[in-house]
């Protein structure tokens, strides 16, 4: 008999016809996956293989445009989901009215990024690397949920969850955007490590850190079992996206970073693992039915009896050649246009020509951006890495990548090496020219005939929140007022930063901060980036999501932090703004 090991995760919604949605599950046998709503909207589906574990991803078909409908799921015609007497609502698929009507309402789309399935055992994580190890039984049976049991806080999914299952009232975000660092493939828990142990010997390499697919089915596991996660993700949909920690702290940072990595004897199956893992737990949910259909990978696995081998070498040829296939994607929400950009296999790592966006991937980026801008009021970039940092880590950034291309010498580059690995130096200022080409992408949207009212960087990774601006002109050449443009980054989700570096963003920000950073660049010889910034919100610190409520070509931005309260953990607003003026 069939049941249900993991799920289900409600993933995409098809804005353009209403009628749409995918539902993905993990089975603990061979079997038949049905999703039946309560309004007759049904999709069935024979799970795939992989590594001896068991994958449907179902497509309902025949859902009412601007209806709210219940479902369930069944395999070989047993009803898995919900669980008996669940203490959560019922899972419900939401979809938008179509054609969309004058009024329609708000696009609410949340988003956060870098989430610890179980809190730490000591100490604080960095900003998105060299986290402590984790402690305590993250199962859900025996899972403390109190935070008072969890010294980084709780976790703003968990604390999202229970808002919206407490409260029928409560509105709900319309996607949720997970930005990264989904599960840690390099730090791993106690309940996890006991698991690694009894297959291998964690004396010996990787260690405590997950070596194949097997042992990434128990992150996701872990992860996603939680009970308030576990209803979140069957009634919200979801977009994700990988960052380096899904596969390993600083991945792909630079290219004599990858030749030390393939020189152990651990890594090709790390990163083979790791991608098909994220295939199957992740991407395939990203996509649409119809992209779905014409995929050849998914097609293939899906016809094998064991789709294991054919998974693995797409994996490889992936990591080999990241011109072999792409990760970045485009949703549309209405009149949203979200592009969510892969960060971290797409980057060209040759040191004379670093890329952030090898050629055909910034070609994909820059053909979406710019494409019939008139057919949307507001245009979302996912990037795991923040476009605006602050400025003195931005300066100190693209100063150790001139070092580390050799442009002070031998000695020099042999150092910066050091330095970009040890203080994580690799977000979009470490790319020198993708930053400056981004950046003049995004001016040139924005200031087209037809611009959005709104062009937002959406990012994570650095362990707190904030809002930064570009400072350019306020009109188009024409006169006509230009798309505002914001970097909003929020992390973590579940998370942790150290005291130290806390104070190193703020003073980041601050008038001396900017002064070293104009002397990095001076020793440097960078001169000087296309364009300042301000910051005009936050840091804030804390276990965190935002929101963007997006109405017309009005913009609101809501940000949120988890805090442990006597009742249990709720959210709290920490942050309401509007961010563009009454059209």
């Amino acid at each position: 008999m069939a049941g249900l090991r993991l799920g289900p995760l409600l993933r995409y919604v098809d804005w353009e016809s209403g009628s749409r949605a995918t539902v993905w599950v993990e089975a603990t046998r061979p079997c038949t996956a049905e999703v039946r709503c309560a309004d007759g909207a049904a999709g069935a589906s024979p799970t795939f293989a992989v590594q001896g574990h068991h994958y449907a991803l179902v497509v309902v078909t025949g859902l009412t445009p601007g209806s709210t409908t219940p479902y369930e799921v069944l395999l070989d015609g047993r009803r898995v989901w919900p669980p008996e007497e669940s203490r959560f609502p019922p899972s419900t698929i939401s979809t938008p009215a179509v054609p969309q009507p004058e009024e329609a309402g708000p696009v609410r789309v949340a988003f956060g990024s870098c989430r610890w399935a179980a809190p730490p055992a000591h100490g604080h994580g960095s900003a998105g690397s060299r986290l402590h190890p984790h402690t305590g039984d993250p199962s859900p049976s025996s899972r403390l949920r109190s935070s008072r049991a969890d010294p980084i806080g709780p976790d703003a999914l968990d604390a999202l969850a229970s808002r919206l299952a407490s409260d029928p009232g409560a509105v709900r975000p319309d996607v949720l955007l997970l930005l990264g660092d989904q599960v840690y493939a390099d730090e791993t828990s106690p309940a996890t490590r006991r698991r690694l142990a009894a297959r291998r010997d964690l004396d010996e390499a990787p260690g405590a850190e997950v070596a194949d697919y097997e042992e990434y089915t128990h992150l996701y596991d872990e992860s996603w079992q939680d009970p308030e996660v576990r209803w979140l993700l069957s009634t919200v949909p979801s977009c994700m996206i990988f960052d380096d920690h899904d596969v390993v702290d600083d991945w792909n940072t630079s290219a004599a970073w990858v030749r030390d990595m393939r020189r152990t004897p651990w890594w090709h199956e790390r990163i083979v693992s790791g991608l098909m893992s994220y295939w199957v737990y992740q991407h395939l949910g990203n996509l649409s039915p119809d992209a779905l259909e014409a995929d050849p990978v998914y097609a293939a696995v899906r016809a094998a009896p064991d789709g294991t081998e054919t998974l693995r070498v797409h994996a490889a040829a992936a990591d080999a050649d990241p011109t072999r296939t792409r990760w970045s994607y485009r949703r549309v929400f209405g009149r949203v246009r979200l592009l969510m950009v892969d960060t971290r296999a797409a980057r060209s790592l040759d040191e004379q020509q670093r890329s952030m966006l090898r050629d055909e991937e910034e070609r994909w980026l820059r053909d979406e951006v710019l494409a019939d801008p008139g057919a949307y009021d507001h245009l979302l970039i996912g990037t795991s890495l923040p476009w605006l940092l602050p400025p003195l880590i931005h300066d100190a950034e693209t100063w150790n990548a001139a070092l580390c291309r050799g442009d002070r010498g031998e000695r020099w580059a042999r150092l910066g090496e050091k330095v970009r690995r040890a203080g994580d130096l690799e977000h979009w200022a470490a790319f020198p020219e993708s930053f400056r080409r981004l950046s003049q992408l995004l001016r040139e949207a924005g200031r087209a005939p037809g611009a959005p009212a709104t062009i937002c960087v959406l990012s994570g990774d650095v362990h707190h929140a904030y809002v930064a601006e570009p400072q350019w002109p306020d009109s188009t050449p024409d006169g006509t007022p230009g798309a505002r443009v914001l970097q909003l980054t929020c992390s973590p989700v579940h998370n942790s930063i150290p005291g130290y570096i806390r104070a190193g963003f703020r003073f980041g920000w601050s008038r001396a901060g900017r002064w070293l950073g104009r002397a990095l660049a001076l020793h440097g010889r960078t001169g000087s980036p296309p364009m300042r910034w301000r910051k005009n919100g936050g840091p804030w610190f804390g276990n965190q999501l935002m929101t963007l409520t997006l109405h017309g070509r009005k913009a609101a931005l809501t940000l949120v932090q988890a805090r442990a309260r006597p009742t249990g953990a709720q959210l709290e607003t920490v942050l309401e703004r509007t961010l563009t003026s009454n059209e």
